[in-house]
C-alpha cells in the first residue's frame, strides 16, 4: 500500500519512498511550453509547494523521478536549467527581520548553485547578482520559483504599518524579475492572496495569473475521481458522499476539489471526520475585521463579487469578503456572465461542512463570547428533528439570556435585527445544518431557510418596539 505524504512537499522524497502522488505534470508541461511568467493563488495547504518542487525537478532534468507520469515521454530531458528557489518561511515581525530572512534565502541558493555574491548586505542587490552570475556560470537562462510570495505580508495582516513595510520591500524585490528578463527562462510565483498589479506587482506586468483559468483549475488539490482511484486501498468503510460533504467543494472553474491536507489527515486518523485543515491555521485575524465593521454575517453565504473585487487584496483597504475567499473560507459557487455589459460576477459560498462548522463557530463565539457545548447541540438538533417548537423556543431564549448585556447595548435599535439574526445564523450553521440565508423566492425574500431530515423551516426575523427579536 502506498504511503500518505502528510506534510511532505519534496517531490523526490514522495517518488523515491512510495508515497501517493497525484499526477500534475500535464499542467506543468503546458505551462513550460506555453509561457514564461506565471502566478497562482490558492488557499494554504493546497499543494502549491509540492507543485513548485515538481517544476524544480523537471527543469533540473531528474527524469527517473517522473517514470510513469504524464510528462515522462513528452519532455526534452536533455535540457537542464539552474533553479533559484525562494520559499518565504521564517520570522517577518519587522522589516529588519524580513530583510535578514531574504538574505538567508539568497545565501542558501548561492551555496546550492556554487555562486558567491558581492552584495552581501543588500537583499535586492544580492538577488539580482545571483540571477546574472548563475546565468553566466551555467550558460543557461535561470528558472526562478517563489513560494508563498505574500507570507511576509500576511503574517502581519493585523499590523497595517508592518504589513505595508514588508509589501514595499517585496515590491522592490520582485520587480527585478522584469529587469532581468534576458537572464530568465521561466518564473512561477505562488501565494494565498492576489494583490492588484498596481500594488505589489507594480512593474511586473508580464505576469500571467492562472488562478482562475479553467484548464488549470485542478492544478492543486484532489478531485473526487482522484480519491476513488489513487486512494482506493484506503476507502474501505468510507461513506464517499459524507466525505464529499465534509471536505469537497472548492472550485476554481474546473472540477470541485478537496484540500489535500484534509484527505491525508482523514485517512491517517482512522477515517474520523474532523476539522483538520481549519485547525492547522490561525483564522483569528478574521475577528479583527469582523469587529471593525458591522457585518451582517448571513450575507457572507450569498455574496456576489466582480472579478476585479475578487482579486483586490490591499493591505490598506482590507475587505472581509475578499479575504474570506482568498484564504479559502469561501469559494466560487457559480459564475454569471453578462456579455452585453462585459461583466463577470462570481457567486461565493462556504465550500464544505468542515469550514461551515468551524467558521460559524468562530463568528458565534465572537458575537456572544459563549461556547457551544455538545449537550446543547444535541438538544437543539433533537428539537429541530422532532419539530418540537416549544423546546426550540426555550433553547433560543436561553441562548440570548446567556449573552452578556454589553455585547449589544451599544448598537442602535435598527441594528438589533442584524445582530440577533447573525447570532442565530452562526449558531445553527455551526451545527452543520444545511441552510440558505436570504433566499429569494417568487413570493419574496426569506431571511433563513433551514433543512433537516425531511423538514424545511422558514425563519423570519422581526424587531418589535421594545427592541426584542421575534422569530
Amino acid at each position: 500500500m502506498q504511503r500518505l505524504p502528510i506534510g511532505i512537499q519534496t517531490f523526490s522524497e514522495i517518488r523515491k519512498n512510495n508515497y501517493i502522488y497525484i499526477d500534475k505534470t500535464k499542467e506543468a508541461l503546458e505551462l513550460i511550453e506555453s509561457g514564461k511568467y506565471y502566478f497562482l493563488s490558492r488557499p494554504r495547504r493546497f499543494g502549491k509547494s509540492l507543485f513548485l518542487d515538481t517544476l524544480k525537478n523537471i527543469f533540473e532534468a531528474n527524469k527517473e523521478l517522473f517514470k510513469g507520469l504524464y510528462i515522462y515521454d513528452k519532455y526534452d530531458w536533455s535540457q537542464k536549467y539552474p533553479v533559484i528557489k525562494i520559499s518565504w518561511g521564517g520570522d517577518f515581525s519587522s522589516l529588519e527581520q524580513t530583510r535578514y530572512r531574504a538574505l538567508q534565502i539568497i545565501k542558501e541558493n548561492q551555496k546550492r548553485l556554487d555562486i558567491e555574491c558581492e552584495f552581501k548586505d543588500s537583499p535586492s542587490g544580492c538577488f539580482e547578482e545571483l540571477i546574472q552570475k548563475t546565468y553566466n556560470k551555467y550558460q543557461k537562462p535561470v528558472v526562478i520559483l517563489i513560494d508563498e510570495y505574500d507570507k511576509p505580508i500576511l503574517d502581519n495582516i493585523e499590523d497595517r504599518q508592518r504589513a505595508l513595510e514588508n509589501r514595499d520591500f517585496l515590491r522592490s524585490f520582485y520587480v527585478l524579475l522584469k529587469e532581468n528578463d534576458s537572464y530568465i527562462k521561466f518564473a512561477f510565483l505562488t501565494g494565498i492572496s492576489k494583490f492588484s498589479k498596481a500594488n505589489i506587482f507594480s512593474g511586473l506586468n508580464n505576469l500571467v495569473d492562472i488562478s482562475l483559468i479553467e484548464r488549470f483549475g485542478n492544478i492543486c488539490g484532489y478531485t473526487h475521481k482522484d480519491i476513488k482511484s489513487y486512494f482506493i486501498k484506503y476507502l474501505d468503510g468510507v461513506d464517499l458522499e459524507r466525505l464529499r460533504e465534509w471536505y469537497n467543494g472548492y472550485y476554481f472553474l474546473k472540477d470541485r476539489i478537496y484540500n489535500p491536507f484534509d484527505i491525508l489527515k482523514f485517512f491517517y486518523n482512522d477515517k474520523k471526520f474532523k476539522n483538520y485543515w481549519w485547525e492547522s491555521g490561525n483564522p483569528y485575524f478574521l475577528i479583527t475585521l469582523l469587529n471593525k465593521d458591522s457585518y451582517y454575517i448571513p450575507k457572507l453565504e450569498n455574496l456576489k463579487l466582480s472579478e476585479d473585487l475578487l482579486n483586490s487584496f490591499e493591505v490598506d483597504r482590507l475587505k472581509l469578503e475578499v479575504l474570506l475567499y482568498q484564504a479559502g473560507y469561501l469559494t466560487i459557487d457559480k459564475v454569471e456572465e453578462y456579455e452585453e455589459f462585459e461583466i463577470t460576477e462570481y457567486l461565493l459560498k462556504v465550500p464544505n461542512k468542515e469550514v461551515q462548522i468551524s467558521l460559524n463557530s468562530l463568528f458565534y463565539e465572537n458575537l456572544t463570547t459563549k461556547d457551544i457545548y455538545p449537550q446543547e447541540k444535541i438538544q437543539i438538533l433533537k428539537s429541530l428533528k422532532n419539530a418540537d417548537f416549544q423546546e426550540l423556543e426555550r433553547i433560543l431564549i436561553s441562548l440570548f439570556a446567556s449573552i452578556p448585556y454589553n455585547n449589544f447595548t451599544n448598537n442602535n435599535i435598527a441594528n438589533y435585527e442584524g445582530y440577533y439574526a447573525s447570532v442565530i445564523y452562526t449558531y445553527l450553521s455551526s451545527l452543520g445544518l444545511k441552510m440558505i440565508a436570504e433566499d429569494v423566492t417568487n413570493l419574496g425574500r426569506v431571511d433563513l431557510t433551514l433543512f433537516i431530515d425531511n423538514k424545511i423551516y422558514i425563519i423570519e426575523f422581526k424587531v418589535i418596539d421594545n427592541g426584542k427579536l421575534r422569530i
